[in-house]
């Protein structure tokens, strides 16, 4: 197993200031622990809340920040105490990498909700060390926030299911929305989490609305992803046609918008689920929600135990992603494009093929 209180160096691509542009930037891993998985990167999936991150959207950040959460590696050493894994398997990192372990969420399963829970990048872990992402050659992790990629999934297939994935599936079985066949369901935006939020719906046997602001993604929705049905939102007809029409409404837009139109489409009891990370006040009108009672109500990434779930399903299911892979020299364009949505529907950056270690 070699040598667990060695240091080591590696090379990832890191952010320094608001500008969010990202080049090489050597440093060193946190030191390991019995329960710690050395994971050497393979690739790592691209959010739009990178993008957030890198230019301090939120107000929060941090430089030098190696971005990443939807991590794919394989492990190359493991703790003494380490009981869920092996060397050679192949695992996922996604969104936090600590909890306190004791509070009520961390207790139940869904230690994404702990208030002391640990990001995987723009962090501080608890022996003092900044937290860097995925977008590096290397990574120290505990295999309590670690997840198996099941056998013959492509690794970058299962990257960005560890949060596209994941935070469609989470809402989606805690509602108890899965076991409902039949159920019509709204997707709003058609991106890296929408596209995710089509394929798994369909697969739980649920009627899906692609909802848009214009029709240029439609037979995209339609005729590859297999949605129901596509509606404009810009179109005061078809918005009106399609009122009291839905269960649910699964909100993936990451910017400023009127939620009043949506609510409109709900039925009664129908929920609105917001996913997308948005810094200003979102905005409707009480009677919207209370004449039918609805919900308006949020869902944040997934446990460690709904992530595999959700792996495992995508898995039975034959559910992939659809992503464009990149090398890491490729990375600035590649958020330039996903700021514009020029992309179908995820970036993948092949980390392993870029040969970071070699940069330094």
């Amino acid at each position: 197993m070699g040598s667990l209180e060695i240091e080591r160096k590696t090379t990832g691509w890191a952010a320094r200031d608001p500008s969010g542009v990202l080049s090489p930037y050597s440093y060193t891993l946190r030191e390991t622990g019995p329960e710690d998985i050395f994971i050497r990167i393979t690739c790592c999936g691209i959010c739009h809340t990178d993008i957030h991150q890198v230019k301090n959207d939120l107000g929060a950040s941090n430089y030098p920040m190696v971005p990443g959460h939807e991590v794919v590696g394989e492990v190359v050493e493991v703790g003494t105490d380490v009981t869920k894994f092996k060397t050679g398997d192949c695992v996922g990192v996604g969104t936090i990498v600590g909890c306190c372990k004791t509070c009520r969420p961390c207790i139940a399963d869904v230690e994404q909700y702990c208030n002391k829970k640990i990001w995987s990048y723009n962090d501080v872990y608890t022996d003092g060390k900044p937290t860097q992402g995925g977008f590096s050659s290397s990574m120290v992790v505990d295999q309590k926030f670690a997840v198996k990629i099941p056998d013959g999934m492509a690794p970058e297939q299962a990257a960005p299911l560890l949060c596209a994935g994941v935070t469609v599936y989470s809402p989606l079985t805690h509602f108890g929305l899965s076991k409902i066949a039949g159920l019509k369901g709204g997707i709003l935006g058609l991106g890296g989490v929408g596209h995710m939020g089509v394929k798994l719906a369909k697969a739980m046997g649920h009627h899906v609305t692609v909802i848009s602001s214009s029709d240029k993604k439609k037979e995209e929705a339609l005729d590859h992803l297999g949605a129901d049905a596509y509606l404009v939102s810009s179109d005061a007809t078809q918005m009106q046609e399609a009122a009291d029409s839905l269960d649910y409404i699964i909100d993936t837009v990451p910017v400023f918008h009127p939620l009043e139109p949506y609510l409109s489409l709900l039925k009664l009891d129908g929920k609105l689920i917001l996913m997308g990370v948005i810094n200003t006040p979102l905005q409707f009108i009480s009677p919207m929600v209370m004449l039918g009672r609805k919900a308006i109500t949020g869902s944040f990434i997934g446990s460690i135990k709904e992530t595999e779930e959700m792996l495992d399903f995508c898995n039975e299911k034959g559910i992939t992603s659809t992503i464009e892979v990149v090398k890491m020299d490729y990375i600035n364009k590649a958020f330039e494009r996903l700021e514009k949505n020029d992309v179908r529907y995820r970036f993948v950056v092949d980390v392993s093929g870029s040969k970071l270690d070699q940069e330094t």
